[in-house]
């Protein structure tokens, strides 16, 4: 066939041009279709996650409903909301009655805290300096109050910010849920669904294999740091009650979210731990055996992540460990789950690339030495 032949150019020109068309409609629809959906993604891709989350639990059920896949599901919902909701309304109610009650007091100038003990000037680093401000505060708190206005300010603001997020985020969890529910409802014919995506994506003959990694990466961030994050925080709860801290169950919330962002649990053990001491209202015998108790719930983390993190997954734990953090820096407590997602899947195609390569240079190197023990010798 002749390059210049005009009859080929033009059928050319007008096949391109049809499919640069067709290529354009498809690439509008698209950005169309994800404008729709991008007000429910968030919550969609929490609902996916749920679902994969807690579906052995809903088919466990389901066998003992009579293989009702609908009220396993329902119930499973319903349980989930009254756990988050049930939790969330004391915490609530705790929270605003200590608020309402410093805004009382604040108004009539009653505000007092006691002095530190001389153990506090002790801490390691910040000792001094935080000795000198509670003394400060402890002798005048009008006059400290005044002072620091303008940062007192800032801090209620930040608080009050920080929680509207939390609200947010509860209404976000309980949609998901139901999100999760009408998943789990629909479980098997919605996998077998993505099954034939993944396949149409990846291959047939990796689909699978990619579609379990996925569950099985997302069951293993969720067990190895949500997990872990709330044994924490329930161990730091507990101890926080029998100590006497103030507001225990605000404090058990700040473990779990520095558990959840991968921070050491020791940030709040150890000023518990000094106030414990500087307090001087329990014996020695019981701040040693608290010590003890929140040294430990500090130190869980790196005893039940290697158990937790990663288990079930082809993927080495640090990669999953990677992925989740640096998920969860680009995009928040999602991207906790999607990036250990994303680098596990990486992972273990780049791996299986290069075992693709070394397989075919192994079958060449076996080759080349059958045909050199075939050659005659020659002298």
């Amino acid at each position: 066939m002749k390059q210049d032949d005009p009859t080929t150019l033009g059928l050319s020109s007008k096949a391109f041009i049809d499919a640069m068309i067709i290529l354009s409609l498809i690439a509008v629809l698209a950005y169309l279709c994800l404008r729709i959906v991008t007000p429910f993604l968030p919550v969609m891709l929490w609902g996916l996650i749920l679902a994969v989350m807690i579906y052995p639990l809903q088919q466990s059920l389901a066998k003992k409903l009579g293989g009702r896949q609908g009220g396993a599901s329902s119930i499973l919902v319903v349980l989930g909301v009254l756990l988050i909701v049930g939790p969330v309304a004391i915490l609530g109610a705790s929270f605003a009655e200590h608020v309402r009650e410093w805004d009382t007091r604040f108004e009539n100038n009653e505000l007092s805290i006691a002095q530190p003990g001389p153990g506090v000037a002790e801490w390691p680093v910040v000792g001094e300096k935080v000795h000198a401000i509670w003394s400060q505060a402890a002798a005048d708190m009008p006059k400290f109050l005044e002072d620091n206005r303008e940062q007192i300010e800032k801090l209620t603001k930040a608080g009050i910010a920080n929680a509207q997020n939390v609200v947010g985020m509860i209404f976000l969890l309980i949609g998901a849920l139901i999100v999760a529910g009408i998943m789990m409802a629909w479980g098997e014919s919605g996998s077998k669904a993505m099954l034939r995506v993944i396949d149409r994506v990846n291959g047939p003959s990796s689909g699978i294999n990619s579609q379990k990694l996925v569950v099985a990466t997302i069951r293993s961030v969720a067990t190895g740091v949500l997990g872990v994050a709330v044994i924490q925080a329930l161990l730091f709860g507990i101890g926080f009650v029998l100590v006497g801290i103030p507001a225990p169950g605000v404090f058990a919330m700040i473990v779990l979210v520095i558990g959840i962002i991968q921070l050491p649990a020791l940030l709040v053990a150890l000023p518990v731990i000094g106030y414990l001491w500087s307090a001087g209202e329990a014996s020695m015998a019981v701040n040693v055996f608290f010590t003890i108790y929140f040294l430990m719930a500090g130190a869980a983390d790196n005893v039940l992540k290697p158990m937790l993190l990663g288990r079930g997954v082809e993927a080495p734990m640090p990669v999953i460990l990677i992925g989740a953090l640096g998920g969860m820096v680009a995009g928040g407590l999602i991207g906790l789950f999607l990036g250990a997602v994303l680098l596990a899947l990486g992972y273990t195609l780049f791996m299986d690339w290069v075992g693709d390569g070394s397989t075919h240079l192994v079958a060449k190197a076996d080759e080349a030495d059958h045909d050199s023990a075939d050659a005659p010798v020659t002298t």
